[in-house]
C-alpha cells in the first residue's frame, strides 16, 4: 500500500510543469517625429509637437546645448513637459538641425536631430542707401568705362589666384548648422537695450536689438557670431543700420566685440577713417551680403529671376595692409613704397588716382573686382540658375574685398531657399579671372559713399 501511494505521488510530481512568469519589458525610449514645418523669418512659426514613445513616462524634452549642435531657430522655444515648439516671431534664417532631447521618469534619455528650414525675409537689404552709392554703382566697362585698376597695390595677390570662388552661405551646406551672415528687420520703434561693447570700438552702448535676432552661426558658434540690424524709419527716426561682431545675448542685453552705425542709411556717410567697424574693411556688412530674395526675384527657387545690384563681399587668406575708398578701415600684412620714395604708413588709406610705387603686398581693403568680359561663363550656369545670376553680377558689379578668411569666399545669408547643388557651380570660377576697377573717378569725398553720376 506505501509503494502504491509513493509511486502515486511521484507520477503526480511529474505532471506538474514548472511555472514561468511572462515578464512585460518597456519599450525602448525614442523620439518618434522626424519632421517639422518649416517657417519665414519675421513670421510666426506654425508650431510642432515632438512625440516621444518607450521608457517612463513622464517625459522632459529638451534642447542639446553644446556647440555640437545648433539651438531651435531664434525666436522657437520648446516646452518642456509637452514638447511643444513654437515662436510667435522667428528671427533665424536658413536651416537649422537641433538635436532634441527626451529625458524619461528614470532619467534615461534619447535624442533625434530634426530640420527647422527657414526661408529668409531680406528684401529690405536692396534698400540700404540711396541709389548713387558706390554700393549700388555698376562695375561693367561696357556701362561705365570704369577701367582697370593699374596701381601696384590692386591686384590679388599672385598666390591665391588659382582659388575657386567659393559660397560660404547656403541651405544645407554647413548641416547642422544654418551656413551664411543672417540679418534681420525692425520696426522703427524697437525698443533699445543695453549693448556692452568688450574689445574694439563701439558706436553705440544701446540699440533696437531684440532677443531674437539671429546670431552668425547661431548662439552655439565660436565664430564672428554676426548680428546684423536694420531699423526701419518712422516718426521722429530715419532708418538705420546696426551691426555687431561677436554678439552675445545676455537677457535683456548684448554684448559684443566691436560694432558699427549707420545712423542715417538714407544719406551716404561712410564711418571715420580709420575708427574700424564690425568687418575689418571699415565696410557696412549687410548690403553686401548676396541673398535669396534677390536672387529669386518674383521667381522661385528653381526658376529665379532677380538681379544682384551691388559688389558682394568676399575674404582673401591676407588682405593688403592699406585701404581704398569705399573702406575705411584694414587689418592687413604688407607695405606701400611711395613714387618719390619713403614707406607709406600702414593701416592708412592710399589713392587709387596717385597710386604708390611699389607694394610688398597686393589686394586692399575695399578693392572691387569684376568678372572679366572675356572669361566665359561656366557651362554649369545651364543648369544653375541661382549661380548664374551671380555670375552676371560679378560681371556687372563685381565682388569687393572686405575681410581676411579664406581665399574665394564668397559671403551670402543663409535661406532655406538656396539650392546648394546649383551654387557649387560658382566654384567653376577661379580669383584668377577677375581684375581690379579703378573708381577714384566716381569718388566725391572720401567720407562719402556718394558717386558723381
Amino acid at each position: 500500500m506505501k509503494k502504491m501511494l509513493l509511486a502515486g505521488v511521484v507520477m503526480a510530481t511529474a505532471l506538474i510543469a514548472p511555472c514561468t512568469y511572462a515578464r512585460d519589458e518597456p519599450a525602448a525610449l525614442k523620439i518618434v517625429t522626424t519632421k517639422c514645418p518649416g517657417g519665414k523669418e519675421g513670421a510666426a512659426y506654425a508650431g510642432c509637437t515632438i512625440v516621444a514613445t518607450g521608457g517612463a513616462p513622464p517625459y522632459s524634452f529638451s534642447v542639446d546645448a553644446t556647440d555640437n549642435y545648433p539651438p531651435l531657430p531664434e525666436g522657437l522655444s520648446i516646452d518642456a513637459a509637452s514638447g511643444s515648439v513654437s515662436g510667435a516671431q522667428i528671427g533665424g534664417q536658413g536651416t537649422y538641425a537641433p538635436s532634441i532631447i527626451v529625458t524619461d521618469s528614470t532619467n534615461a534619455q534619447a535624442s533625434r536631430q530634426i530640420a527647422f528650414a527657414i526661408k529668409g525675409a531680406n528684401r529690405f537689404l536692396a534698400k540700404i542707401f540711396p541709389t548713387n552709392s558706390i554700393f549700388h554703382h555698376r562695375m561693367d566697362y561696357a556701362t561705365t568705362g570704369l577701367p582697370v585698376d593699374t596701381s601696384p597695390a590692386a591686384p590679388i595677390y599672385s598666390g591665391y589666384l588659382s582659388e575657386t570662388v567659393k559660397p560660404f552661405f547656403g541651405n544645407t551646406s554647413n548641416s547642422p548648422f544654418p551656413n551664411g551672415i543672417p540679418s534681420f528687420s525692425v520696426p522703427y520703434n524697437q525698443p533699445d537695450v543695453s549693448v556692452t561693447t568688450t574689445v574694439y570700438q563701439s558706436y553705440f552702448t544701446s540699440g533696437p536689438i531684440p532677443a531674437n535676432a539671429p546670431v552668425e552661426g547661431t548662439s552655439q558658434s565660436t565664430g564672428d557670431r554676426h548680428v546684423l540690424i536694420y531699423r526701419f524709419s518712422g516718426p521722429g527716426t530715419h532708418p538705420a543700420l546696426y551691426e555687431m561682431w561677436q554678439g552675445i545675448y545676455v537677457n535683456p542685453g548684448w554684448t559684443d566685440s566691436s560694432n558699427a552705425l549707420w545712423p542715417n542709411t538714407n544719406g551716404n556717410a561712410l564711418t571715420p577713417q580709420g575708427k574700424g567697424t564690425s568687418d575689418a574693411a571699415g565696410l557696412p556688412v549687410a548690403p553686401l551680403l548676396v541673398n535669396a530674395d534677390e536672387v529669386i526675384g518674383t521667381g522661385t527657387p528653381s526658376a529665379p529671376n532677380g538681379t544682384v545690384r551691388h559688389p558682394i563681399r568676399f575674404t582673401l587668406n591676407h588682405m593688403l595692409n592699406y585701404w581704398v575708398w569705399p573702406s575705411t578701415q584694414t587689418a592687413g600684412v604688407g607695405s606701400c613704397t611711395k613714387k618719390g620714395g619713403g614707406t607709406i604708413p600702414v593701416e592708412s588709406e592710399i589713392s587709387q588716382a596717385n597710386p604708390p610705387a611699389s607694394c610688398s603686398m597686393t589686394g586692399p581693403a575695399g578693392e572691387i573686382y569684376r568678372l572679366q568680359a572675356s572669361v566665359q561663363t561656366p557651362a554649369c550656369a545651364a543648369t544653375s540658375p541661382q549661380a548664374a545670376i551671380m555670375i552676371t553680377a560679378f560681371r556687372n558689379y563685381g565682388i569687393i574685398l572686405a575681410d581676411n578668411g579664406d581665399s574665394g569666399g564668397l559671403i551670402g545669408t543663409p535661406d532655406a531657399r538656396w539650392h546648394d547643388s546649383d551654387l557649387s557651380c560658382l566654384t567653376s570660377l577661379i580669383l584668377g579671372d577677375f581684375e581690379p576697377v579703378n573708381v577714384s573717378s566716381l569718388i566725391v569725398h572720401n567720407d562719402s559713399g556718394a558717386t558723381k553720376q
